[in-house]
């Protein structure tokens, strides 16, 4: 890996503008829900508010230092996608600090940032959290594998672990995509993703109406802070990976917060339409649908 130390400085505006666009993008699917049940919602610029308002705020409550690394684990696994994995194709300037086997670190940053704020979490000694950290490795464990079976097929068909080269052999028009030459590893990684936005039926995590947002239930002040600024970041980081890895990439800005802001209305689309999983069911859905479609995705890459 040659490092262009020019990179860096674009990578970081990079995440400057994926962390913006998190916080807009999550402020405006807000509103849209709240005109849609006749409300007003809150305002565009709320969630710059509370995390002003939440970084300025200090706590001399004491849980142990692993409370205290959960939230750096988890916006570590988020800034590590922005930084590590190509934003726009052909863009010299934002393929950030993308390598030859981006693709395997990449893996390594979504599962990192969960199991981090599972330690973290397990140490606040609240029952809401213990419950929540339960919940979420039961589902991550299911729900995630879908998502590896589909990055194992794309893998076998491109003959690589670069992410750039993955998305180089989708050009030439739609029908190069991922999506239509692999649909079956396709559709497997997008109930994947269906799980890990953390909406509904799939938010067992957080479940508001039982035990009131889980493992965060503990956190406040800055650290609440960190996981808020993850909840920007994360969600588009991952995005970014199924927009590279799926469908065709993008090559400018305006087709990237595009693809993004479509790719983001499937989670919240289902959301509104389907109630919350019980643990089990939830589980069962995804062994049932999901793995099958992945295993089949990478039969389908063997058999060609």
């Amino acid at each position: 890996m040659n490092l262009d130390w020019m990179q860096i400085p674009y990578s970081l505006l990079t995440l400057f503008i994926v962390f913006n666009y998190g916080l807009l993008l999550n402020a405006l699917i807000a509103k849209i829900a709240a005109r849609v049940g006749r409300r007003h919602g809150i305002p565009i610029w709320q969630n710059y508010v509370d995390l002003i308002k939440n970084y300025g705020l200090r706590t001399s409550i004491s849980h142990g230092v692993h409370f205290y690394l959960g939230p750096v684990f988890r916006l570590t696994g988020g800034i590590g996608l922005v930084l590590f994995v190509p934003t726009l194709y052909g863009n010299a300037m934002f393929a950030n600090l993308s390598f030859a086997g981006d693709l395997v670190l990449a893996l390594y940053f979504v599962f990192f940032g969960t199991l981090g704020m599972a330690l973290g979490a397990g140490e606040s000694g609240h029952p809401y959290a213990a419950i929540g950290v339960s919940r979420g490795l039961s589902q991550v464990t299911a729900s995630e594998l879908p998502f590896g079976l589909a990055v194992f097929a794309v893998a076998l068909q491109y003959q690589t672990l670069s992410v750039t080269e993955i998305v180089a052999a989708q050009q030439g028009g739609f029908l190069h995509w991922t999506l239509f030459t692999n649909p079956l590893a396709v559709a497997a990684a997008m109930l994947s993703f269906l799980g890990s936005m953390m909406r509904p039926p799939f938010d067992l995590v957080l479940a508001p109406q039982e035990i009131p947002i889980g493992p965060p239930t503990e956190y406040h002040s800055s650290y609440l802070a960190l996981m808020q600024t993850n909840r920007a970041i994360f969600p588009i980081a991952k995005i970014v990976i199924y927009m590279n890895l799926f469908f065709g990439g993008a090559t400018s800005w305006p087709v990237f917060f595009l693809k993004v802001f479509l790719i983001y209305m499937v989670s919240v689309l289902v959301g509104v339409v389907f109630p919350r999983f019980r643990v089990e069911q939830s589980i069962r859905w995804f062994l049932v649908w999901a793995v099958p479609l992945g295993v089949l995705g990478v039969l389908g890459v063997l058999w060609v």
